[in-house]
């Protein structure tokens, strides 16, 4: 079974950056950001390729950090995968920069960088352009929202170009 997140591995292979011009969130509140969200769209990843109706679940855990289970649909296969890491703030609790690990002690980059004031959707950057989600409390968001994720994420350097939206 390919394991679709060893994301901290891969996508964040140890380096704690924010990319340049880019600015977490503050007055985050880790408590309204629990819970499940969608991923809407993404730029693509060999660890993610192949895959739909991908989902995050977060929740505390026991030391303080946050469970994050990632979850999603291989095309070809049909199967479900999942995969379990642990995040934790990089700086202070109020601000939307935290770093994440799939695999050992290995963590990376997770740059809230957009978060709407009801937490219904959030812009996410890694520790460089080269990755970049949309997540949203729904599977669907409208189309003004996508016109909008685009733009921020062009103005910032992402190569919107390349992004893979989700189906659901």
């Amino acid at each position: 079974m390919r394991n679709l997140w060893v994301v901290a591995c891969c996508l964040l292979s140890g380096c704690l950056t924010v990319p340049d011009g880019i600015e977490p969130v503050d007055n985050f509140e880790i408590n309204r950001y629990l819970g499940k969200w969608y991923e809407i769209a993404r730029l693509d990843h060999s660890f993610e390729r192949g895959l739909e109706a991908v989902s995050a679940e977060y929740s505390l855990r026991d030391d303080g950090g946050i469970r994050v289970i990632n979850s999603g649909r291989n095309t070809d296969t049909q199967a479900n995968q999942e995969a379990e890491g642990r995040a934790y703030f990089v700086d202070e609790p109020n601000l939307g920069y935290l770093k994440v690990s799939f695999f050992g002690p290995f963590f990376g980059s997770y740059v809230i960088f957009e978060l709407d004031e009801n937490y219904q959707y959030a812009f996410i950057a890694g520790n460089t352009t080269n990755y970049l989600w949309l997540l949203a409390r729904t599977p669907e968001v409208s189309e003004e929202l996508v016109d909008q994720f685009i733009s921020r994420a062009t103005q910032l350097g992402f190569d919107t170009s390349q992004l893979i939206f989700v189906d659901h």
